[in-house]
C-alpha cells in the first residue's frame, strides 16, 4: 500500500477570511503588494463590544482613544480620556470615536485578532475599533502600515487609490490628503473586509451608524528601529571591569584646538563597534523590543502555579522567539532542547496542556510560575 499523503499545513488551506485564498496565496499575491476586497470574510460577524462599552472604555486613562468631528467649521480632534459628556450626541452626523488596542482589553477582540496569525506576531500592532455616526470618517489619508478593515456593524463606503499627490490639508489636526483621487469605490456591509498595503490612500465614510475593526500590522522605519535597538543594546551592555579611558599621551601641542582629534573619533567608533560585534546580543535586543507591550498595558498580579496545569497566555502578553531565545513582554531568556520546543509551542499556540507543562524542566517550570504571578499567563479553563 502506498503511504497516505500528508495533510496540507493550515497556511495552504483556502479560507473565507481571505476570499477563498489560502494564507500562503494571500501572502504571495497581496501582502505588501496590492489591495484585496473580500465579501463576507467573517459571515455573521458581531462587534467585539457594543457602542455603550466603547464609550465606557474611551473614558479610561489606560485606553488610547480619540474623537474626530467633521462639521461646518472643519475638522477637530480630541484625545482621551473622553468623558461621555465630551462626546457629541449619537444622533449628530459626522463624528467618529476611535478606540485603540482593544485586543488587550477584550477577549472577543483578542479572539478576532487570532484569525490573522498567519502573519508573524512580531509585525502585529493592535486591533482598533472605529465607531461612526452617519457621515463620520477621518478623511482621505494614507497609512504606513498594513491594515485589514473589517466591517462589523452598519455600512461604510470606502474609496481607495494610489497616492499621486501627498499634499496635506493645511491647518488641520489630522493628516488629510488635500488632492486625493480614488480609483475604486466599494460599500462594505457587516462581514465584508478590505486589505490595504502601506501607502494606499483611502477614505471611509459611514452610511448610517457603523462600526469598523482595523487590524493593523506595524512596519517600523529603518532609522526608528536602529535607534530603539541600539538603545536596548546600551541598556543591556555589561560594563567592563577595565573600561578603557581615552588616552592620548602622544598628543602634540595643536594650532587648531577646534578640530576633533582623529584618535578620539577612532575611540568612539570602537565603542560603538563593541555594541555590534555580538550578533546574538543584537538579536536579543530586537526580540525584547518587539515583544514589549504598549505603554498603557498593565497586568493584574496572579498566583504561582500549584503544579503542572494547563495554561494560556494572558490576552495582553506578547511572546516571541528566535533560535536561541524566548521573549515575553520585553524580557528575554535563553532556551534549548525540550524546554525550548515547549516554550515555542506556548508562543505559537498561546497555550500549553497540563501534560506539556509537566514535561518542562525545573527552571522552565519555575519561569512559568513567575509569569503566572506577574499575570502574564493564566490557568486554562
Amino acid at each position: 500500500m502506498s503511504p497516505s499523503p500528508e495533510a496540507p499545513p493550515p497556511s495552504a488551506l483556502p479560507t473565507p477570511l481571505l476570499g477563498g485564498l489560502s494564507p500562503a496565496a494571500f501572502m504571495r499575491r497581496h501582502w505588501q503588494k496590492k489591495p484585496l476586497l473580500i465579501r463576507q470574510a467573517v459571515p455573521g460577524v458581531q462587534p467585539v463590544a457594543p457602542r455603550a462599552r466603547l464609550f465606557e472604555l474611551a473614558q479610561r486613562e489606560d485606553v488610547e482613544s480619540r474623537v474626530v468631528v467633521h462639521g461646518d467649521t472643519g475638522w477637530t480632534l480630541r484625545r482621551g480620556p473622553l468623558p461621555r459628556r465630551s462626546l457629541p450626541p449619537v444622533s449628530r452626523p459626522g463624528w467618529t470615536l476611535l478606540v485603540q488596542g482593544l485586543d488587550t482589553h477584550l477577549d472577543a477582540a483578542r479572539a478576532l485578532l487570532s484569525r490573522f496569525r498567519f502573519i508573524p506576531d512580531a509585525r502585529l500592532d493592535d486591533l482598533m475599533v472605529s465607531w461612526a455616526s452617519d457621515g463620520g470618517g477621518v478623511g482621505p489619508h494614507v497609512d504606513s502600515y498594513d491594515v485589514f478593515l473589517l466591517q462589523v456593524q452598519g455600512r461604510r463606503r470606502w474609496r481607495i487609490g494610489p497616492v499621486r499627490d501627498p499634499s496635506l490639508e493645511p491647518d488641520v489636526p489630522l493628516k488629510i490628503l488635500s488632492r486625493f483621487e480614488p480609483d475604486e469605490e466599494w460599500l462594505l456591509e457587516p462581514g465584508d473586509m478590505l486589505y490595504l498595503p502601506p501607502g494606499w490612500g483611502h477614505d471611509g465614510v459611514a452610511e448610517g451608524e457603523c462600526m469598523t475593526c482595523s487590524i493593523g500590522f506595524r512596519a517600523p522605519g529603518r532609522d526608528e528601529l536602529a535607534t530603539d535597538v541600539l538603545q536596548r543594546l546600551v541598556e543591556g551592555m555589561a560594563p567592563e571591569d577595565d573600561d578603557p579611558l581615552y588616552r592620548d599621551p602622544a598628543q602634540p601641542a595643536t594650532e587648531t584646538p577646534g578640530r576633533v582629534p582623529q584618535k578620539l573619533q577612532a575611540h568612539a567608533a570602537a565603542a560603538v563597534q563593541r555594541l555590534l560585534r555580538d550578533p546574538q546580543a543584537l538579536d536579543c535586543a530586537l526580540g525584547e523590543l518587539l515583544s514589549e507591550p504598549k505603554p498603557l498595558v498593565w497586568f493584574e498580579a496572579g498566583a504561582p502555579l500549584p503544579g503542572p496545569q494547563a495554561v494560556r497566555l494572558d490576552r495582553r502578553t506578547r511572546m516571541l522567539y528566535d533560535d536561541r531565545h524566548v521573549f515575553i513582554n520585553g524580557e528575554s531568556y535563553r532556551a534549548a532542547g525540550r524546554d525550548a520546543r515547549l516554550m515555542r509551542e506556548l508562543a505559537d499556540t498561546r497555550q500549553l496542556a497540563a501534560s506539556q507543562v509537566a514535561r518542562l524542566g525545573e527552571d522552565a517550570f519555575g519561569l512559568l510560575g513567575q509569569w503566572s504571578q506577574a499575570g502574564w499567563l493564566r490557568l486554562q479553563d
